[in-house]
């Protein structure tokens, strides 16, 4: 981008961080993971689905204290049923947030994982440990700008979609890659984990979607999942 364009956008530069990931063989355990076998603190820890009674995948899990921005303490997870028959995705309409498909929890460690017989998830997404995190410079997109009173004339706008910001992607923190409109969950709120259609996670939103785990500022806690397609 030219400078007079990156002097324009600057006060809302963010930082991003593009996960570094390595697969490695699925264990229950509070490691930082995409896939795999989630953290239980008991046996029956793991959440189903309410549509059709089978464990939920996990997508996605996130010890607070261990990230390069500590924002919280406590164990983020994301769970999603990607189970087909029945297509829990469609019945429940998991784009929506907080869906009976999906959930999103804060825990806390104590102590080792339970460990459960997994059988009620027909294939269980290979477990991706995150060893690291790449840091970059991420911008919002012409709607979000606009909102935020940062008008672009058309050939910024051009620049900044050509420049490719916001980042697509899996990443944690910085702005949303909005499919289609701005749509932020939950009042107040900031994008907390990314999750893009066959990146980390074997599985596509749609039409080659993306999903956003936005959560409020002042409450870690409180995250809700959401996705669009084109």
């Amino acid at each position: 981008m030219n400078q007079s364009l990156l002097d324009k956008i600057a006060p809302h530069r963010r930082d991003t961080w593009v996960p570094e990931v390595k697969e490695t063989e699925a264990q229950h355990s509070a490691d930082d993971k995409f896939g795999g076998l989630p953290y239980l603190r008991n046996e029956n820890d793991w959440p189903r689905c309410t549509s059709c009674g089978k464990h939920m995948q996990l997508f996605v899990q996130l010890d607070l204290s261990r990230l390069p921005e500590k924002k919280g303490k406590g164990l983020a997870q994301f769970f999603y049923c990607t189970n087909s028959n029945p297509q829990c995705e469609v019945t429940c309409e998991a784009w929506y947030p907080n869906t009976t498909s999906t959930h999103s929890r804060l825990v806390e460690v104590n102590g080792p994982s339970a460990t459960v017989q997994m059988d009620m998830i027909a294939e269980l997404f290979p477990e991706k440990r995150i060893t690291g995190w790449e840091r970059q410079d991420d911008y919002p997109n012409p709607d979000e700008l606009d909102e935020l009173g940062v008008r672009l004339e058309e050939e910024e706008h051009d620049e900044l979609i050509d420049a490719e910001f916001p980042i697509s992607g899996d990443k944690l923190f910085g702005w949303p890659h909005w499919v289609q409109g701005v749509e932020y969950h939950l009042e107040d709120s900031e994008l907390f984990v990314q999750i893009d259609s066959e990146n980390n996670v074997p599985f596509m939103f749609g039409d080659v979607g993306c999903g956003h785990l936005t959560r409020k500022k002042d409450d870690p806690s409180a995250m809700a999942f959401g996705w669009a397609c084109g």
